[in-house]
């Protein structure tokens, strides 16, 4: 009604008034998270204007200029490994950090090396966050905590899912005893602290550096961050975590740049071997497994992060449920409610054909009546002593913590039942075992009693439902991106994948490539 065919209704709007009003979706599912940033924004809004003409003074503060401009990039985390993602960006006048994440599969490299000798957090000029993943944006509320006061770049489904993450992180951390870096204020501060961008806005964040994002087709509002350093000296794009190819969920990463001299890449499966089956065969996979384990009268626990994966099965799930693969209710449990309420907050950032659904056909695939939220401990107890078939998505993905943990304790010793991985799961963590095959899963419970949960449920992992580029991807996205960068430089990923992939875009297409460890220094320009 308010934009009226083909916006016809929206002009005459704008030819009436002469402004040019923006016009704001009701999401079909109400998200706290988006009604409790909403709510800070709105009761903060002085204190924001404030921040906001304090970072504007700091970008346009007028600076010495020096013919020998140099660009270092530092590797705080997130290099040679997976998870908390830290690049340290510095020029002779400014410093950037790009991702900020926690490694919470691993407690004694949890938090990135911000004891390097060149972080000092009180020289830094701005924060840049590609995407809502806790590798890398889980200690962003930390660096308010030990006083930042600065920016935050991302986009606005970007703000929304990490504040719901690290939320959770708080949340599930408390519960399990372990000592947490900041607290729920520290998180406020953050959301009152983000400056969202638009795809393709470019924007002063420091004098003599402009930021663009771009999409990046891991998981919504992810990004490309692409700094254009000078008046046009030099132009580098981090990918953070990319997905090239089309989703049921987004559009495929972007690839062209008006410059670009050097490319940070992720290499999650930059090995040789790593080729994913594709996306139709993965799904085809899922259906069979699910429909067999159903007609046994079993239970499927799927694992998920709750933002990304989970929406991405949710939606060929429906499709199964509507052909008649299976019959049986799928129960969403931990975040992944509310991650889904945000997703139907910012249908413009989902790909052409789920727009097209939404907007077009009155289609919303995530309101189908086949799922069903799980709402409180008792709704999960019914679920787990109920004797009905059924599916479980739940957070966390690789079994760190959170409802899944809950599910599998109680679901493994029986063999009628599965559990289904779709995502990577971590060295050191308890998908990686049971992955491996392990019988015996050692759990500790409530009291801290070490309790041994024997494996009988059926273990399947599904390669092609990743939202990471596999090797023929990363390789593709190598040769399409343009303009050829002179240097490619490559994290996010195990050791031996980074080096592998490394060499094998040095020798293919003769460019100069680094796969730097933590704590190593790269002068760029």
């Amino acid at each position: 009604m308010v934009i009226g065919k083909e916006g016809k209704t929206l002009e005459q709007i704008k030819k009436v008034i002469k402004w040019a009003p923006k016009p704001v979706r009701a999401p079909p599912i109400q998200s706290e998270t988006i009604k409790a940033i909403r709510a800070t924004l709105y009761r903060e809004r002085e204190e924001i204007k404030e921040i906001l003409r304090r970072i504007g003074r700091k970008i346009y503060r007028s600076i010495i200029k020096k013919d020998d401009y140099w660009i270092r990039v530092s590797f705080l985390g997130g290099a040679r490994e997976v998870g908390r993602s830290c690049l340290y960006v510095q020029t002779p006048d400014t410093k950037v950090l790009i991702d900020c994440g926690i490694n919470i599969a691993c407690e004694d490299k949890a938090f990135p090396y911000f004891d390097a000798p060149e972080f000092n957090i009180e020289d830094l000029d701005a924060v840049i966050i590609t995407h809502a993943h806790l590798d890398h944006c889980g200690f962003v509320p930390g660096l308010f905590r030990y006083g930042y006061d600065g920016p935050v770049y991302c986009t606005i489904p970007t703000r929304d899912l990490m504040t719901l993450l690290q939320k959770d992180y708080l949340d599930i951390a408390k519960k399990e005893g372990k000592i947490v870096p900041y607290t729920s204020k520290d998180i406020k501060a953050c959301v009152k602290h983000v400056i969202p961008l638009d795809y393709g806005v470019t924007t002063d964040i420091s004098p003599t550096i402009k930021l663009t994002l771009h999409n990046a087709g891991h998981v919504l509002g992810s990004s490309i961050a692409h700094l254009h350093f000078g008046d046009g000296l030099y132009n580098l794009a981090y990918t953070g975590d990319i997905k090239f190819e089309s989703s049921r969920l987004l559009e495929p990463a972007v690839s062209q740049f008006p410059r670009l001299e050097t490319l940070i890449i992720e290499s999650t499966y930059g090995g040789f071997d790593d080729v994913l089956p594709s996306r139709d065969k993965a799904e085809r996979n899922l259906l069979n497994i699910v429909g067999q384990i159903i007609d046994k009268g079993g239970k499927i626990l799927i694992p998920v992060f709750g933002v990304g994966r989970a929406q991405e099965l949710m939606l060929v799930l429906e499709e199964g449920y509507n052909q008649g693969i299976f019959n049986a209710p799928v129960y969403l449990d931990g975040m992944i409610w509310e991650a889904t309420a945000i997703h139907t907050a910012y249908p413009e950032y989902l790909s052409k054909e789920m727009r097209q659904k939404i907007f077009h056909e009155g289609d919303n695939p995530f309101l189908s009546e086949v799922f069903k939220r799980v709402g409180s401990t008792n709704e999960r107890r019914n679920i787990i002593d109920s004797s009905e078939p059924c599916i479980i998505l739940a957070t966390s993905g690789m079994l760190t913590g959170g409802p899944s943990v809950e599910y599998f304790k109680h679901l493994a010793p029986d063999e009628k039942n599965a559990i289904i991985f779709v995502g990577y799961q971590a060295e050191g963590t308890l998908g990686r075992m049971i992955q491996r095959g392990k019988k015996e899963i050692p759990i500790i419970s409530k009291n801290g009693k070490t309790k041994s949960i024997p494996v009988n449920l059926g273990v399947y992992t599904i390669e092609g439902f990743s939202g990471h580029s596999d090797r023929r991807q990363l390789m593709k996205y190598i040769r399409k991106v343009k303009p050829s960068p002179e240097r490619v430089i490559m994290v996010h990923g195990e050791e031996s994948k980074c080096l592998d992939f490394s060499d094998s875009v040095r020798r293919l297409f003769k460019k100069e490539t680094y796969a730097p460890r933590n704590l190593d220094v790269l002068r760029v320009k």
